[in-house]
């Protein structure tokens, strides 16, 4: 008879509280942050977990991330209209989680913006005449580059670098919040990514090869409380997303 095939246990998970994030502790980013209308919109929570995890679990994981009792007790996310953070509180249904890209070891990625004219010498940012985009006010080539698909840089980044996690976040601060004053040179936005970067990604050097190597595994989440149907009976999500 062949034996049974052994049950993995069930992902559980434990609030370190008491972790400290230095990025979100430091005084020259904190002041970057209020410039950028990010100040108390961005957080980090730690939690740890005990079993084994390997990627293609993915969305068990997730699911049973949103559903143990201590991430409901102590996940914090972002209520729209007031903004303020809130516990989570309640179980989650449904998830999607897409798994983000995470190789780059530095920002050299970003050396293009200086070839390109983007950025000068100086660090300074080229600007350009004014252009709407969504919610955004475009007024340099930086923020073209970023937003603008038909613009003639556009392409200077290509698709698989924009899907990194390390151009995600230079993307997130560049753009900043609501009331975002932006900068005119480069520097603040690529120091602190650097810093976000470092702090928020595992690496471990290969003892072959002595190559240093990313092993942490960047999650983007979307996350649903319910389903509903709305007046025509087509069913609808709402949902939140966090990365992880």
């Amino acid at each position: 008879m062949a034996a049974e095939r052994a049950v993995k246990p069930p992902f559980t998970f434990r609030h370190l509280s008491n972790k400290k994030i230095n990025f979100l502790e430091d005084s020259k980013i904190r002041d970057l942050f209020m410039k950028w209308s990010m100040h108390g919109r961005i957080t980090v929570q730690v939690f740890s977990f005990d079993q084994c995890f390997q990627s293609y679990e993915k969305d068990s994981f997730v699911l049973a991330f949103f559903q143990d009792p201590n991430v409901l007790a102590n996940l914090k996310v972002l209520s729209p209209l007031p903004s303020q953070w809130t516990t989570l509180g309640k179980e989650v249904k449904e998830i999607e989680a897409e798994e983000v890209p995470c190789n780059q070891l530095s920002i050299l990625s970003f050396d293009c913006l200086y070839t390109e004219g983007i950025v000068r010498e100086t660090g300074h940012i080229t600007k350009c005449l004014d252009e709407f985009y969504e919610d955004f006010v475009i007024s340099d080539q930086l923020r073209q580059v970023l937003l603008l698909e038909e613009s003639d840089k556009y392409q200077i980044f290509s698709d698989k670098e924009r899907e990194e996690f390390i151009f995600h976040i230079f993307k997130h601060l560049c753009l900043g919040g609501v009331l975002c004053q932006y900068e005119d040179t480069i520097d603040p936005y690529l120091e602190t990514c650097k810093t976000m970067y470092k702090e928020l990604v595992s690496v471990q050097k290969d003892p072959d090869t002595k190559d240093i190597r990313i092993i942490s595994t960047v999650l983007k989440v979307t996350a649903r409380d319910k389903q509903y149907k709305d007046k025509c009976g087509k069913s609808r999500r709402p949902d939140f997303q966090t990365p992880m």
